[in-house]
Parts: C-alpha cells; sequence; structure tokens
C-alpha cells in the first residue's frame, strides 16, 4: 500500500514504509524531506490534513526558507491552524540548535585576516535575528579570535551599547584588537548616524586603552556591510 489519497490524510494511516519516523530509523534523516523532518517534530496534523502536508504549508509561506522560518515568532507558527504553543515551541527550539551547531563549527581560534572572514565568524549568531543584537569579537595580537561576546540585546530598532561594558571584555581578555558588530533585522545594510557615531566613541576610546577597533559589521540576513571596506570608520 502506497500513500494514501486526500480521503485519508492521517500518518498514520500511511503503510509504515511510508511513514516519515519509520523512514528515519530505516534509511537516515539525510533521506527525507524538509516537510517531512519538520512532520516529524509537529508529530500529528488535524483532521483535515496530515502533519506532513500542515508543514509543507508552513514551509510553503517561507518558500522554502529555512531562515525565514527560524525568524518566525511562536505567535507567527501558532497562526497556523494545527499548530499550537507546545508544536511551535518544538519547532524553535529544533531551529535554536541547529543554528547553535552551526555556530559551534566556528571554533575559537579562527584568524580574522578581512571583513569576510569577521563575518563568517558572527553571522551564525546575529543573521536570524527578529531584533538588534550587538557583538563584539576579541582577537589577540596575531589576530585570532580568542571569544565572542553578546554586549546588548534590544528591539527591532536598536540596541543600547555600554562603551564600559565593551572594552571591560576586552581587557579581562587581554585583547588587542576588537572587531563591532550588529545586525539589522530589516535588511537595511546602510549604517545609521549612530553607528557612525558609537563606531567613533569607540574607537577613540580604544586608542586611548591602546586597542585597536579593526572593524564594524552591519549583519543581515542575507549579507553584510564592513565599515572599514567602506572607508567609514574614524581616522
Amino acid at each position: 500500500m502506497g500513500r494514501p489519497d486526500n480521503n485519508f490524510l492521517s500518518i498514520k494511516t500511511w503503510s509504515t514504509g511510508d511513514q516519515p519516523r519509520h523512514r528515519l530509523k530505516e534509511h537516515g534523516a539525510e533521506g527525507l524531506s524538509d516537510s517531512e523532518l519538520l512532520a516529524i517534530l509537529v508529530g500529528s496534523g488535524s483532521r483535515e490534513e496530515s502533519a506532513v502536508d500542515l508543514c509543507k504549508r508552513i514551509l510553503h509561506h517561507v518558500e522554502g526558507n529555512l531562515d525565514r522560518l527560524a525568524r518566525m515568532t511562536l505567535k507567527e507558527l501558532m497562526t497556523f491552524k494545527g499548530i499550537g504553543e507546545a508544536k511551535a515551541v518544538s519547532i524553535s527550539a529544533a531551529l535554536e540548535l541547529g543554528r547553535r551547531r552551526q555556530a559551534l563549527d566556528i571554533k575559537k581560534g579562527v584568524k580574522i585576516v578581512d571583513s569576510n572572514s569577521a563575518y563568517g565568524v558572527i553571522a551564525p549568531w546575529l543573521a536570524d535575528k527578529n531584533h538588534e543584537e550587538f557583538w563584539v569579537l576579541y582577537l589577540n595580537r596575531s589576530h585570532m579570535v580568542t571569544d565572542r561576546v553578546r554586549i546588548s540585546t534590544g528591539g527591532v530598532a536598536g540596541t543600547v551599547v555600554d562603551p564600559k561594558i565593551v572594552f571591560k571584555g576586552a581587557i579581562q581578555h587581554l585583547a588587542s584588537a576588537i572587531i563591532l558588530a550588529h545586525n539589522h533585522p530589516s535588511g537595511q545594510l546602510k549604517p545609521s548616524r549612530q553607528d557612525i557615531s558609537l563606531t567613533t566613541q569607540l574607537k577613540e576610546a580604544g586608542r586611548l586603552l591602546e586597542i585597536n577597533v579593526l572593524d564594524h559589521l552591519i549583519v543581515a540576513q542575507h549579507g553584510y556591510l564592513s565599515m572599514a571596506d567602506e572607508g567609514l570608520m574614524a581616522s
């Protein structure tokens, strides 16, 4: 027996070989589609549609883009019929674990040679956020990353940064240089006046402490802007 017609939408009515959980156990997760993997997390659909069809509908809404799905809030996920709070929490938790795994693949000790290498270190922590966060990469004399630290979290339009916190961490890490980074959830990569002013302020403070502020990255979901590359760092 193959997959049922639309009159039998529950996954439980499918043949064992067609059920996502069974297929994962037999063949591994690699052989399942995104909607089937998501259906395993969801567990069940509704009377009108199976868990797989429900997840296909969710993925269709985000055009198959898992980054967009990861950016959805619990409230947004719960607008889909068949997704209650528990299922929304399961989806959000699984996607966060995936993000953390990706971030762990980028180990401390990466050498920063340009803005792209700095972006590669910080992007997993910033690119898919739907609110602003400000992070700092601490570097040693060889420009190897010794740590990355979130300094502040804000709303969709901005976050407050205390220079004392930035440089307290730099001193604790014995950093010779730092790279600033924050995200724009809107996707706009043009720095604001406040971004430029803050960069100037931190650059001056770093000069007094003999800690070089090398760059300030503005990160969005599909790219970044380097203020150093654009000639926007204070002299």
